[in-house]
């Protein structure tokens, strides 16, 4: 599996403007919903919001990967964001989040949505990486330092 096989540059939003957790996770869902007609964009956030309750999926280090499963579709599907000015996403550090992975799987697919995460995680624990990510100067750049982050782990 390959996160940057997952991402496009059109699903990935480089300079957000959300300021809060809720507004963040529309945005995310508003540009998955743009590129596929198949997702519904209410849906989606009313399913990170439902998996939000549980705990907050802002893991620290300036990283949320918000994310739940979706029953009407097959594989998995991605998006990724950066907000320069940071959402209090109520993360484990108490620190704004910047790098958003938001990641929707099949509700049968719990091994692929867990290896999702974990490579996911493991790419954003390298700080080079997360300051690269924040540094990009937009989608493209942004899609070189994740494929660049994953070739370094194989």
């Amino acid at each position: 599996m390959s996160i940057r096989s997952l991402l496009t540059e059109d699903v990935i939003v480089s300079e957000m403007t959300a300021r809060d957790k809720k507004s963040a996770l529309a945005e995310l869902c508003d540009r998955l919903a743009e590129q596929r007609s198949d997702l519904d964009r209410a849906r989606m956030v009313s399913v990170l919001l439902d998996r939000e309750r549980l705990g907050s999926t802002g893991i620290g280090h300036g990283i949320a990967i918000p994310h739940g499963k979706l029953p009407e579709i097959e594989g998995l599907v991605t998006g990724f964001g950066r907000s320069r000015e940071g959402v209090d996403f109520a993360s484990m550090d108490d620190c704004p989040a910047h790098l958003f992975f938001v990641l929707f799987a099949p509700t049968a697919a719990s091994r692929v949505h867990l290896d999702a995460l974990a490579l996911i995680s493991r790419i954003l624990q390298n700080p080079d990486v997360r300051s690269e990510l924040m540094e990009a100067s937009g989608p493209d750049n942004i899609l070189e330092v994740i494929e660049k982050a994953e070739k370094s782990l194989e």
